[in-house]
Parts: structure tokens; sequence; C-alpha cells
């Protein structure tokens, strides 16, 4: 029901207040497993990628907006509900093993799940070297993979605010990627491979500039660090 709020409501609300440029929507299987890799830059990004997505999309979020109490508590749990956010508890190890598998049992049930290969957000606009998570989902569950290019995202809620502001922003949907075409999700050297094709996709549609390095932040918090294991190989 919340699922259906979000798009009934929500969504026709967001394009008509912030009026976002939608490229590509074609793109986006209507059914079947598929997998949004985007590049990442602001909180709100998941906000925007499943407004304007042609179907439900799943992603997953810290598990603090669905625990709170009171009015507060209900208005924060329906939000996350409604526009498809799966909670995740924070922490590493098998808190981030627990994301993993979410993501993996999203995909399998044939839905739409989105995921940030950077692992976390750009603090300076560049886009970073993907991490490969995103390579082992599609892979082992035998997904497309949609590449998508968020522009303005981080105007229109800068990091370390928390109302969004007026900006125009675009999303460009790009043609999906076959993972089943560069292996096994067993071979890192054809994760590597899927990962590098992705996000050459992501950086020509979002004209970021590619810093060449993964994005580490100093003093991670455990949610991030559960984000960036998103990027990473599942652990064995």
């Amino acid at each position: 029901m919340l699922t259906l709020l979000s798009r009934a409501f929500l969504a026709p609300v967001a394009r008509a207040v912030y009026r976002p440029t939608v490229i590509g929507r074609d793109n986006v299987p209507r059914t079947g497993r598929v997998l949004l890799a985007s590049n990442h830059l602001s909180f709100i990004d998941s906000v925007v990628l499943t407004l304007v997505a042609p179907r439900n999309v799943s992603f997953l979020a810290k598990s603090d907006y669905f625990t709170g109490e009171g009015a507060k508590g209900w208005l924060s749990r329906s939000f996350f509900s409604a526009i498809g956010a799966v909670p995740v508890d924070r922490g590493a190890g098998q808190a981030a093993q627990d994301a993993l598998d979410a993501g993996l049992a999203i995909l399998e049930r044939d839905e739409a799940f989105a995921i940030y290969p950077e692992g976390t957000r750009s603090r300076d606009g560049r886009i970073y070297k993907g991490r490969t998570g995103a390579a082992w989902l599609a892979m082992s569950s035998n997904s497309l993979i949609v590449p998508v290019a968020l522009i303005g995202t981080e105007k229109l809620q800068p990091v370390g605010s928390t109302i969004p502001r007026l900006h125009r922003v675009s999303v460009e949907f790009g043609r999906p990627i076959d993972a089943s075409e560069y292996g096994q999700a067993n071979s890192a050297r054809a994760r590597r491979k899927l990962t590098d094709v992705l996000m050459e996709d992501i950086q020509r549609m979002s004209g970021q500039e590619p810093a060449g390095v993964y994005n580490e932040v100093p003093a991670a918090s455990a949610i991030e660090k559960v984000k960036r294991a998103l990027g990473r190989n599942r652990p064995s």
C-alpha cells in the first residue's frame, strides 16, 4: 500500500515541484531482475532515483529510519517504506554481509534494486573508482545492470543539510548491460571488467571528472562502512 502511495502521490508531486529532467526511461525493463547502478552525490539520491524510475525500486537505508517513536517515527517509517527503502543494521562484518544478502534477495524476486558502486557519496563532485559489489550482485542473480547518472542532486540537498532545496536535477538511465556476457561472479577479473565498463558508462553520462581512486572517507561512520561494503566482493 505504501509503495503504491509513492507512485500515485509522492512521484507526481515531486515531479511537479522539482521538474526533473529524465532521460532514457525506456532503458529500464519494466519486468524482471534489474540492478540500477548510479553515481552518488547526495543523501537524496535514492529518493530521486526511486521517484523517477518507471518501476518500483528498492534500496537499502539505515534501520534508524524505521525505529523511531511517536508521530515523527511513524512519518519516517511511512515515507521510507513508501519509496522502497529496506532497513539494514549499522555496522560492518555480519551487518555488511546481511546488506549484500538483502540486495541479492530482492533481485531474486525479479524486482529492481538500486546500488552505488562508488560505495559512498562524492564530497568533491568527482566520480570515484567503482567497487565490484554491483557486478557480483548482477552476476550472482543473473540481472541486467542499468547505469544511471544523477546530475544536480548535490545542490538539491548538499552534504550536511536536512531539507531539500528547490533545484532542478537530471536523471539519465543508460542502456542495460548483460552481466552474463562478462563471466562468472566468482571471477575477480570478470567482476573488475564489468565494473569498469559500468563506471565508464556512468561517467560518460554524468560528465564528472574521474578521480581514478576509491572513495575513502576518513573516520567513516558504521553505516558508511556498510554502504562501502556493498561495493566489495561478498565475504567468504
